[in-house]
């Protein structure tokens, strides 16, 4: 461009017979403004060639991976298409998981065990029990706006032989949701209890059974509604009824009774959020859980406190937990170990527990997730006797690794220790090696 600029103004001179001095002007202005039009193109591929090089520097699925998942989903629905009979669609959703395990000797002869034992033996194997089945669906639009939607949840978990590879329900819901409310029927975990420690080594029963996490799926009916203090902060609301799954006493040596199975239950849970921006946030929490459990013509309460919280200070760190306080909660699903309360000829009372787990989470590469975990769970000794477990401690650490967007390969290492009242502490490591085929 500056070439042309240069010839054309050493020739103009020469033309000044055959081009007047307007006819000049115009040329040099017309030059002026494809100058400045050529300026604003060079600054514009620049900008563009800055936002793909950050693009693709963003943490997370690379462009390519991006275009990948979007062409293999592509694929998938020009063969398949599933809907209900009303033509709602319908998603199949799921992990088809493989763990190859081993455990020392004091795992009780369990794949995964929630409490150390005295008795067992080393175990070693690889399973498919623990592959998840699932069904996904978006309804009608309701009055007042409202979206349904729900989904079930299937296993493998319930055999007992080896090869007892019989498929159970896990959970499912049926949900009503508004822009500020919503309603949900179905089987989930309690309601003042909802997050979960990260494990692919421990999902026939959550993680941190037995040693922190009140866990154990129940019918519930909740309301939910949200309260805003500003775009970026507010109030989480949650309260219900739910249907306990009810167990015998831990000891019955004088009593013959009978346990009414399943009570009506009320729970809770207060939730304050804020989002510092679009990756950093926090949730902290509070929930209750009251019960009463029919027993051989007693009445014993079971009464739970919680909290529970969620931090990412920084964008590449989590902080997860839950801690609870509180007596009779071997309803809530506590492992094995069943120390709810106790029967004594014509007295009853109910056994104080309280425990609580976290987590502690790196995302260290696009494709690699570190978690470092610890649960704790104690048992009141008042009541106890001599061979009953007084305190269960799990740790362990495992990796996420995404060797594809949909395929996660997740090494594991846990070990739990179980203190017995008036013997020592017993411990079992267990090893795992998970591949997960998520679709």
């Amino acid at each position: 461009m500056c070439r042309l600029v240069s010839l054309l103004a050493l020739l103009l001179p020469l033309g000044a017979f055959a081009q007047s001095s307007p006819d000049l002007n115009a040329i040099l202005t017309r030059l002026d403004t494809l100058e400045r039009e050529n300026r604003a193109l060079t600054e514009e591929i620049k900008q563009l060639r800055e936002q793909l090089a950050a693009l693709q520097a963003k943490p997370g699925q690379s462009v390519q991976e991006q275009l990948d998942v979007q062409k293999q989903r592509i694929e998938e629905q020009a063969q398949t298409k599933v809907e209900a009979s009303q033509k709602f669609p319908i998603r199949l959703s799921g992990a088809l998981l493989a763990n190859a395990y081993m455990n020392s000797k004091q795992s009780g002869g369990f794949v995964y065990p929630t409490f150390a034992a005295a008795t067992g033996t080393h175990r070693d194997g690889l399973q498919l029990r623990q592959t998840i089945i699932g069904l996904e669906f978006n309804g009608p639009h309701v009055a007042g706006n409202g979206a349904v939607s729900g989904n079930v949840y299937m296993d493998f978990f319930s055999g007992t032989t080896p090869l007892g590879q019989t498929m159970r329900l896990r959970t499912g819901h049926i949900e009503i949701a508004w822009k500020d409310q919503n309603i949900l029927a179905g089987i989930e975990k309690p309601i003042f209890n909802p997050r979960e420690p990260s494990s692919l080594a421990q999902v026939g029963v959550s993680p941190m059974t037995g040693a922190g996490n009140l866990w154990l799926w129940v019918p519930q009916v909740r309301l939910e509604q949200d309260f805003s203090f500003g775009w970026r902060s507010g109030l989480r609301a949650r309260m219900g009824v739910i249907e306990t799954q009810e167990v015998g006493p831990y000891d019955t040596p004088t009593v013959t009774f009978n346990v009414e199975r399943a009570r009506p239950g009320l729970e809770g849970r207060f939730e304050l959020f804020h989002n510092f921006d679009d990756d950093r946030r926090i949730e902290i929490a509070t929930g209750f859980h009251e019960s009463t459990t029919h027993a051989a013509g007693f009445s014993i309460p079971s009464d739970v406190w919680s909290l529970d919280w969620f931090m990412n200070p920084w964008k590449r760190v989590e902080l997860t937990g839950a801690f609870y306080d509180g007596e009779n909660v071997a309803n809530l699903g506590t492992g094995l170990i069943n120390q709810g309360y106790a029967v004594f000829r014509s007295i009853s009372w109910p056994i104080g527990s309280a425990g609580g787990w976290g987590q502690f989470t790196i995302h260290t590469l696009p494709r690699l997730d570190a978690h470092i975990f610890f649960g704790d769970q104690q048992y009141a000794t008042r009541y106890l006797g001599k061979g009953d477990q007084e305190r269960n401690i799990e740790f362990g650490a495992n990796l996420y690794f995404r060797i594809a967007p949909n395929v996660i390969l997740a090494p594991e290492f846990s070990q739990i220790r179980s203190r017995y009242i008036g013997q020592s502490i017993l411990r079992n490591n267990h090893y795992d090696l998970a591949l997960a085929y998520l679709f």
